[in-house]
């Protein structure tokens, strides 16, 4: 017998009409046969009576489903309100009660939401008052600030107030007041100041002091700019046409020139090595005839070596602190020291004081002179580098532009042009005709310790604390190859003087390497120092290199063989 499905929760005791065998009549479709529910046969004997079927015309309601247990949930306030509906259905079907409650009843808001509304709005309200202050025409000018701040009769400055703070408090005071209405003292205030601008421009003009924006030199530094200029122009042409004569004489093949330079570079081993000095060595200079040898050591006391045996020549006294760096002349044999006591002197081949140069405010770093031998440049931790002249003492220039300590520096072939490095970790380039800073090269992550310029005159190779020597190209203003060199910071970086086949780098890893200026390669390993390597000098025909280091040793590396003939050294007058 069918069981009717929309009722499965329908019970015997709901439907009084039972048949014998457990089976209900469907009183809806009575008209339908009776299926058995089962093929067993029961006995007539006790078969009981079936019991009338009531006519068609009387049915009964079907039972209601059983209503869903409701879940209870605990009341979430919400903006002030307190829901206590477990779904959405019920929420719509007493939506009309509650519609009907809430026209009968006065809402009630608590103590928390209207807190929460006063704060939304006071927070509303300062951001409207925020966005038309930014609207307000404020001025920039100091006093301008000052004079409306007066005729609005605000106080001109508060204790502490910067010029900022003092337009800020400028802008929300008008931003206020046009909030309020007072829209007309506002352009009252506007119309007194043009009337002010117009009536006392000339009274305001002799009164504000007029300053360039540049610092004006003296005469001397004019004179050396113009000689500078003179100077260069004849170096650079001389250059360029050494440059044509290589590129379009068929007899002059570079790339052989530059083999024969790196196969000698690579032939260097090591000639000798002396102890300098009772303390660490920290630079070395050839002489311009490499015929000298000049070191200077921490002991505050610099020396000069007779090549190649490395003898003593003459000591330099006179500094109170540690040497620094020392350099020779290019022009004849004196030589520049640099030194921590704030000094740079210059002294004769035999050891007398020439001249001081006085004028740093803290201790110099690096020293370098001109290639025309009449300037001289030094670095100091002052944050400043600084020209000066040979012949009279006089400070020239006093540089700034660094934002820490300057430490390196190196003249141009030409003479034009001027690098220095520092511990900004970063390497400008100083045009000395106009005095303007031509580039900033940015690349370095750590303090720049070592500049030298190349001697094709567009290459500048630098060296720094981040274990990597940069080179960079002038004419394209940017970094032309990365050399990771190095296990620790590299304390100088020089090129081959003569045209620059190769260069030189000095680091704490205790070596020196040698790299191809061609594809940058790595060329030789200078091994050899016990402690930190700190300068490197290479004399003019690129036959030997010398290496100074805190071990106090100086180490000559020279080319193996000596039948080998030197390259030509082409000498610029």
């Amino acid at each position: 017998m069918d069981v009717d499905d929309q009722n499965p929760a329908s019970t015997a005791a709901e439907s009084p009409e039972i048949l014998p065998g457990g089976e209900n009549e469907d009183l809806d479709n009575p008209a339908e046969p009776m299926q058995p529910a089962a093929t067993t046969v029961i006995p007539s004997s006790i078969v009981p009576s079936i019991a009338p079927i009531p006519p068609p015309l009387i049915t009964r309601p079907l039972a209601p489903l059983p209503s869903r247990p409701l879940l209870f949930r605990p009341p979430v306030a919400q903006n002030g309100e307190m829901r206590t509906s477990d779904s959405d259905s019920e929420h719509d079907e007493l939506a009309p009660s509650r519609a009907t409650q809430g026209s009968t009843a006065e809402y009630e808001v608590s103590e928390e939401s209207r807190q929460v509304r006063e704060r939304q709005e006071k927070a509303m309200q300062e951001f409207l008052m925020k966005r038309r202050a930014s609207a307000l025409a404020v001025p920039t000018n100091d006093m301008a600030v000052r004079a409306r701040l007066r005729r609005l009769g605000e106080p001109i400055t508060l204790f502490g107030e910067r010029e900022m703070e003092r337009r800020d408090r400028l802008r929300s005071i008008m931003a206020r007041l046009d909030a309020e209405g007072q829209l007309e003292k506002l352009l009252k205030v506007h119309e007194e100041e043009e009337a002010a601008a117009t009536g006392g421009t000339e009274e305001a003009e002799e009164e504000v002091l007029q300053y360039p924006f540049y610092t004006e030199g003296p005469k001397a530094l004019l004179d050396a700019r113009i000689d500078i200029a003179k100077y260069s122009v004849v170096r650079a042409a001389s250059r360029l046409e050494r440059a044509k004569r290589k590129r379009d004489d068929p007899d002059e093949d570079v790339e052989a020139e530059m083999d024969w330079a790196l196969r000698q570079a690579e032939s260097l081993v090591l000639d000798c090595s002396e102890i300098g000095d009772d303390r660490p060595l920290s630079g070395c200079s050839f002489s311009s005839d490499g015929k000298f040898l000049a070191t200077s050591s921490l002991s505050g006391v610099a020396k000069m070596w007779s090549m190649p045996q490395v003898r003593k020549v003459s000591n330099f006294n006179g500094h109170t602190e540690r040497v620094t760096d020392v350099i020779f002349s290019p022009v004849n044999e004196c030589l520049a020291t640099a030194s921590a006591d704030r000094t740079a002197r210059l002294w004769s081949a035999e050891g007398s004081l020439l001249r001081t140069f006085e004028g740093h405010l803290d201790r110099l770093a690096r020293i370098a002179f001109h290639p025309s031998g009449k300037y001289l440049g030094t670095t100091s931790f002052d944050k400043t580098w600084r020209l000066w002249d040979i012949e009279t003492g006089v400070e020239l220039l006093l540089q700034e532009g660094h934002s820490r300590s300057v430490y390196g520096i190196d003249f141009h072939h030409d003479g034009s042009l001027v690098s220095s490095c520092g511990l900004d970790a970063l390497a400008r380039v100083w045009d000395l005709r106009t005095g303007r800073s031509v580039l900033a090269l940015e690349g370095h992550v750590k303090p720049v310790l070592g500049v030298n310029f190349s001697p094709n005159g567009y290459h500048l190779a630098t060296g720094g604390e981040d274990n990597t020597c940069r080179i960079w190209d002038l004419r394209k203003k940017r970094s032309l190859y990365i050399i990771p060199a190095h296990s620790n910071l590299i304390s100088q970086v020089k090129y081959e003087p003569q045209e620059g086949y190769f260069l030189v780098t000095a680091s704490f890893d205790m070596t020196a390497k040698i790299w191809s200026a061609r594809d940058f390669k790595p060329v030789k390993t200078l091994s050899g120092h016990e402690a930190k390597v700190t300068s490197l000098d290479i004399i003019s025909d690129g036959q030997c290199i010398a290496t100074v280091s805190h071990d106090r040793t100086i180490k000559l590396w020279s080319v193996n063989s000596k039948d080998e003939q030197t390259m030509d050294v082409d000498r610029v007058s």
